[in-house]
């Protein structure tokens, strides 16, 4: 018996990208246009999104749209559904990346670490919420939820962050389970350190390049690339769970 592998064919599928404005998520945006998906992307700040709409549209990707909104603003994620479907149509692929950094919650006020958890986890749980409601309707669709080898490590400093990325790894897996049935597939993705504007702090970007040719740190475009893979496997696979890190890094 011979084996055929048949990808599946992006092109067309309508696309919602968290926090697609930098980062991890632009990268993400670039690499599914490039293969023909229609995609909608939104972040927090007005210039950020213009430059992504800009970069996107100059590099060939024309049906490529956004808008600005806050994950942690309950409001603004029907408001971004109602945005994005007259432009790309039903929402067959969700990306959910958007996070911000977090220290410890002895360095945070409880207003911050509140606002925090409200964009990185909650946010996250109210855009699969919306976006699994829609998809049972059309009969399938995919979730990806970006989240982080910190819900492993558990860095010292860093409670806050951990709480958040540990929480997504806790909802890919149960969530998975609830709309399997409905033909809605859940992937978690969890990457160790990546060059991004988010880890400029300790890592400066102009410091980045090095990192990554010496094997210390990812690219984001490695992690849209491990999206892409994800998204396209036949209908009859389910990867549930991707971890990359950088070949050299020590935690």
């Amino acid at each position: 018996m011979s084996y055929e592998y048949q990808p599946l064919d992006l092109n067309g599928k309508g696309v919602l990208i968290t926090g697609g404005t930098t980062g991890i998520g632009r990268a993400t945006a670039e690499r599914l246009a490039r293969a023909g998906a229609r995609i909608f992307v939104f972040g927090r700040h007005e210039a950020e999104l213009r430059d992504a709409l800009t970069h996107l549209r100059a590099h060939g990707s024309v049906d490529v749209h956004g808008m600005t909104a806050d994950t942690a603003r309950q409001e603004d994620v029907l408001r971004v559904f109602e945005a994005a479907e007259p432009k790309i149509g039903p929402t067959a692929i969700l990306i959910n990346n958007a996070a911000l950094p977090a220290q410890g919650v002895q360095e945070m006020t409880p207003d911050e670490w509140r606002y925090v958890i409200d964009a990185n986890l909650s946010g996250y749980v109210a855009f699969a919420q919306e976006a699994a409601k829609r998809m049972k309707e059309q009969g399938g669709g995919h979730i990806v939820n970006v989240g982080s080898l910190s819900a492993k490590v558990r860095e010292k400093g860093s409670s806050v962050y951990v709480a958040t990325k540990a929480g997504i790894e806790g909802f890919s897996e149960a969530f998975r389970k609830e709309v399997n049935e409905f033909g809605i597939k859940v992937t978690l993705i969890e990457p160790g350190l990546v060059g991004t504007d988010m880890t400029a702090e300790n890592t400066p970007v102009e410091k980045q390049p090095a990192k990554a040719e010496a094997g210390e740190m990812l690219k984001a475009e490695d992690i849209a690339e491990c999206i892409f893979y994800t998204l396209t496997q036949p209908e009859r696979c389910d990867v549930i769970e991707v971890r990359i890190r950088p070949h050299r890094q020590e935690i």
